[in-house]
Order: C-alpha cells, then structure tokens, then sequence
C-alpha cells in the first residue's frame, strides 16, 4: 500500500506552513489561502482550513538505520515526545524505530525507520531524507467494520492486531493504523484519539484507490 497522497484538516494554516516550511525546511506547493501542499519524498501532504479540526496521528518513513541522526536532526527544531524515558522507540515485532513529536497543531507526527524499507545509508539526515508516508491513524467506534471495507473494495490485509483495541491495516509500506477510540488512546502519549476526517490517496497491487474517512465512515471517493 502507498499512500500517494494524504489531505488533512488544519487549526491554523498559517502556523502550520510556518512549522514545516520554515522550521522543518519542507518543500511546499500548491499554496494558497485556506490550503498548502508539502512534498515528502513520493507522498504529498495536503493541509486545509478547517474550523472543526481534531487532531491526527501520522507516520513518515525514512531510511533504516537513520533513527538517532533523525532525533538529532529534529531535537534542534522540536521538542521529543518520549515513551517513558526513551526518545526512540523500539518496535522489534516490526523491524522499526521510531521518533515522535508534535507539530503546531499537535499532531502526533512520528518518523520511522524500517529494516524492510529501507535505502542505502548516509551520515546526512536532512529534510530530504524523508521518503514518504508510511501511516495515517484512524480512530474509530468499529474496527471490524472498517477492516471489511478495506478487504472488500481495495484488497487490504491485516498486517498485525485484532478487532478489540487495535488493527494496523495494509503493509510494511503503508498502513492505516486502526484503533478503537473507546478503549485506546494515542501511543506514546495517550493523547484522546478522535475520528478525524481525511482523504487517502493510494496505490496497491497496481490499482489506485481514492478514499475518504468522514464522519466514523469510510467511502470510497468521487473522481
């Protein structure tokens, strides 16, 4: 699964270009007044004005191995968002690493590196180095459900958890990372996870799939 495309609300859309223009270095397109484009690597992020903005969790990959130079990198732009004392997160089930912080409107952003999505290493980490969005969180009443939408009409698979409290569903390169909002909240900080809107643009098995999450509902999107 690739997610090509990933459009989210925003509180604020001027301090959220600020913090990833300015700050983070990003390249940005599309800009215009209630809406701005960021390119990371073969994905683009898409922020929108929206006066009903709750907030996100999203993951973006970057090379193996790239972890500490990624939380030092960042540990001179933002504040780290530790898992008890740890700023890097050991996920050994899945081959990962990974580093989180908050952004302006306190997204939970995280970047991870993979041991299967991986590119060769360099000393360097730069905003550059980022190479595409590997998840989008969904918080949900009906992880099931969700789940049966996904199989059904764009052939995605469960790539670990169950239908209780959590169900990352996709693979290794792209997941949609499926919680139950009444009985789990938002690692690592155990921020309330809400159903938040958005629109996924994404590849699989060489078809392309447009979606959007609206209210509690996924829908397959109008062209």
């Amino acid at each position: 699964m690739k997610i090509e495309k990933l459009e989210i609300a925003t509180a604020d859309i001027g301090k959220q270009l600020h913090f990833y223009r300015d700050l983070l270095g990003l390249k940005i397109r599309g800009q215009e007044e209630r809406s701005f484009e960021i390119v990371m690597g073969y994905s683009i992020l898409k922020f929108r004005q929206d006066d009903n903005f709750t907030p996100y969790h999203i993951a973006i990959h970057i090379p193996d191995k790239q972890e500490g130079i990624a939380l030092t990198w960042l540990k001179s732009r933002v504040s780290i968002l530790k898992n008890n004392l740890d700023e890097i997160v050991d996920f050994s089930a899945w081959d990962a690493k990974s580093v989180y912080f908050y952004d302006e409107d306190k997204n939970i952003m995280e970047f991870i590196a993979r041991g299967d999505f991986n590119k060769p290493f360099s000393e360097v980490f730069s905003e550059k180095s980022l190479l595409g969005i590997a998840e989008i969180g969904l918080a949900t009443n009906n992880i099931e459900e969700k789940f049966n939408f996904l199989q059904q009409n764009c052939g995605l698979e469960i790539f670990d958890g169950n239908f209780e409290k959590f169900c990352a569903i996709g693979d290794h390169q792209g997941l949609l990372i499926t919680i139950n909002k009444k009985l789990k909240d938002w690692f690592p900080t155990g921020d309330e996870a809400f159903s938040s809107d958005f629109r996924i643009e994404f590849s699989h098995k060489g078809l392309n799939y447009d979606l959007d999450f609206i209210n509690d509902c996924l829908k397959l999107a109008k062209k």
